[in-house]
């Protein structure tokens, strides 16, 4: 199986989770999954075990893959501690950042315009996380850039469902330019706000956020 087919498959696991297709306490069998997905149950395991990583789903003895509930209210502080580091890396890129941090920032950056281009919200995801890893990477700070990688990867599934919200992903995108500008001109507390802004979900965007995170909490109109 090829990384991308493996990722697809990954994929369309977490978003049957966000999106309240497998419900809250409910087992994920991996037969039933390798038969629904045509493939074998190996990738299958993989899956379930990066979704486990991230907080997903709990492996639990003798019942296998079971699914978490993805509280709102546990998601929106993650996200506030996600503004919070985001915000440092990009001031710290800002006053560090290198010809070759440059480069690598504003090819990463490109990239996302394509992706933009194409209308295509999980390869302009992809190319996001490239964009944001390079930011990182820019802050030389190695033990910020380790935080950063695992909260973003924690979040991985509600970023993406967040940019399939109508215009997200070109105002996303839009943003992702202005940061850039504060970084290579040295703005470090431009640097710092936008990045802040860019990952923190607020008023509108929090509560499109809980709208999109599954059918149960619409219909209860529970906000956590």
């Amino acid at each position: 199986m090829s990384e991308n087919i493996f990722y697809k498959l990954r994929d369309d696991i977490e978003n049957g989770i966000v999106t309240g297709e497998f419900e809250p306490g409910e087992r994920l069998d991996e037969t039933q999954l390798a038969m629904r997905f045509g493939v074998s149950r190996t990738p299958i395991r993989e899956a379930l075990m990066q979704l486990s990583a991230i907080g997903l789903v709990e492996i639990r003895p003798r019942r296998g893959a079971v699914v978490v509930d993805p509280a709102p209210q546990r998601v929106y502080e993650m996200f506030e501690v996600m503004a919070e580091l985001e915000g440092m890396a990009g001031a710290l890129a800002a006053r560090r950042h290198t010809e070759e941090d440059s480069a690598a920032l504003l090819a990463a950056h490109e990239k996302c315009r394509e992706a933009v281009l194409s209308e295509e919200t999980d390869r302009y995801y992809y190319e996001n996380e490239i964009f944001h890893r390079a930011i990182y990477t820019a802050s030389h700070s190695g033990f910020l850039e380790e935080q950063c990688t695992t909260l973003h990867r924690r979040l991985r599934p509600y970023r993406r469902l967040q940019l399939r919200v109508r215009n997200r992903m070109k105002v996303s995108f839009r943003e992702h330019g202005e940061i850039v500008e504060a970084i290579l001109s040295g703005n470090t507390d431009g640097a710092r706000e936008g990045l802040r802004s860019h990952v923190a979900v607020q008023g509108d965007r929090f509560g499109d956020l809980v709208a999109n995170l599954s059918n149960r909490e619409r219909r209860s109109g529970r906000l956590g």
